[in-house]
């Protein structure tokens, strides 16, 4: 499911670059970003950061108390330069906030410094895990549900530009971390394996 299809040396060694960035998982709430984020940081033997928790501690907010303070506005900015900050450490999985790949400032920094790769998952399957938390400043409405199909919808399409796309779904989150681990393995693949990968 990489998004890069090689087709020559170039291409070849841009694969090879991604797989040298920090790896930036983006998706819907819910998707399982910070859970799976941790297991893959741990079977590769990198750090791992959360985007929200950098904000929460340098805020002393958590993110409901700063969206309802200071806007959702002011939280992108805010997590745009966290974001920012962190794709210059060295690689480590780094779990981001739900909007933050549909910010174009992030999404194109993301694009440049980390390899993204977007936990794709159905609706059912976020509505399930999100109702076990009461803490989504974007879910505070009288049908969440209604509110995660409408922004599903609207940010599906953007999150499709990620590097890599992998399914997320109701099973073990190990599943996930081994089809993600599968995924940046073929980054190094000759160009004619990868390319014929695309194409399944």
């Amino acid at each position: 499911m990489n998004r890069i299809q090689n087709t020559g040396a170039d291409e070849t060694a841009a694969a090879i670059d991604l797989k040298a960035r920090p790896i930036v998982l983006v998706g819907l709430m819910g998707a399982g970003k910070s859970s799976i984020g941790r297991r893959l940081a741990s079977q590769l033997g990198l750090p791992f950061k959360d985007a929200d928790a950098e904000i929460e501690a340098a805020s002393n907010l958590t993110v409901a108390e700063f969206f309802d303070i200071h806007g959702e506005a002011a939280f992108r900015e805010g997590e745009r330069k966290v974001i920012a900050r962190l794709l210059k450490e060295p690689r480590h999985v780094l779990a981001t906030g739900g909007g933050a790949f549909m910010d174009k400032k992030t999404r194109a920094l993301i694009a440049k410094k980390g390899c993204s790769i977007w936990l794709r998952a159905e609706l059912d399957v976020i509505y399930k895990r999100c109702m076990k938390r009461n803490n989504r400043p974007l879910l505070k409405t009288g049908n969440p549900k209604a509110t995660l199909k409408k922004l599903k919808d609207e940010r599906y399409p953007v999150y499709a530009e990620a590097d890599i796309t992998v399914d997320s779904g109701d099973g073990p989150h190990e599943i996930v971390v081994d089809k993600i681990i599968a995924a940046l393995a073929a980054l190094e693949e000759p160009p004619s394996t990868l390319y014929k990968a695309n194409k399944k």
